[in-house]
């Protein structure tokens, strides 16, 4: 039986894998500043949309691509000279320092008056602070959320993890799940945030994915409920996409968790219907 190399990513962490058997990775509806039925192509201010972890290899695909598909972004970061020097000069794109881990207030601040929706690509990175993954996964999501409640914002997309909920789902014995939770019991902080915001009365859309891979896309998305993926991979390049899809639309969407990997033999399908495959909450 032939050994495969994964590649585990949690936004800005990494951490090499290999398995003999399996891949592995990985409402405030009432808001006046809804996403419902955006157009892009209409001749409207551009959308602001908040994106905390912006300078993670995630995160820096999802700001890339929503200026591509026509929004203006607010990208948090916590060195702003630094984070310039990751982007193409871009009107529509504008830093502001924010660190998820000094809580609320800073965040909303951060955040502003003139943003529309949040998306959260943050993670911990792997060291000797068996709290960071609490710290950043757990305490900053949640802060985020918070922030969001004190802006009016009334829409947010994290991006996840498949397997967050692998204890009550049979997946405990799963390498991928013990190895991830080795580092602070990362999965568990994850999804205590998950429950969070779920409760929070933002309308949310979670989006879990498998082992994350820095190649371009191999293959097409495959998506599925909540507590479905127990293993596979995605290009982080398919993970933003279907982070922004989330916002472009909310009707199939919303108060959703759905779970990503990507297979050469799934078929093609639209993001629409993807979303729509998934029940929601």
């Amino acid at each position: 039986m032939t050994t495969s190399l994964l590649l585990l990513r949690h936004s800005s962490s990494a951490a090499l894998f290999s398995s003999s058997s399996l891949v592995f990775f990985a409402k405030n509806t009432n808001s006046s500043r809804s996403f419902t039925s955006i157009k892009m192509e209409q001749n409207t201010a551009k959308k602001k949309v908040f994106v905390a972890g912006a300078t993670g290899q995630t995160g820096k695909r999802i700001v890339e691509q929503l200026l591509s598909r026509g929004f203006a972004v607010k990208a948090g970061v916590r060195d702003v000279d630094k984070a310039k020097t990751s982007f193409r000069q871009d009107p529509s794109l504008h830093f502001v320092k924010a660190d998820v881990t000094e809580g609320s207030e800073k965040l909303a601040e951060a955040i502003g008056d003139d943003t529309q929706a949040v998306i959260c690509a943050t993670g911990f990175r792997p060291g000797f602070d068996l709290f960071a993954p609490w710290k950043i996964d757990n305490f900053g999501t949640v802060s985020l959320v918070d922030a969001c409640k004190k802006r009016g914002v009334g829409r947010f997309v994290l991006v996840s993890s498949i397997l967050v909920n692998g204890a009550a789902t049979g997946q405990i014995l799963n390498p991928a799940y013990i190895f991830l939770n080795v580092f602070g019991l990362t999965l568990i902080a994850k999804l205590q945030a998950e429950k969070y915001i779920k409760r929070s009365g933002v309308n949310y859309t979670i989006v879990r994915p498998g082992g994350l891979k820095n190649d371009p896309p191999s293959g097409n998305v495959v998506m599925e409920p909540e507590d479905t993926l127990s293993g596979g991979s995605i290009s982080r390049d398919q993970v933003a996409e279907v982070a922004v899809e989330a916002l472009l639309d909310e009707e199939e969407s919303s108060y959703k968790v759905v779970e990503i990997v990507a297979s050469a033999d799934a078929p093609k399908r639209s993001y629409k219907d993807l979303f729509a495959s998934v029940k929601g909450h």
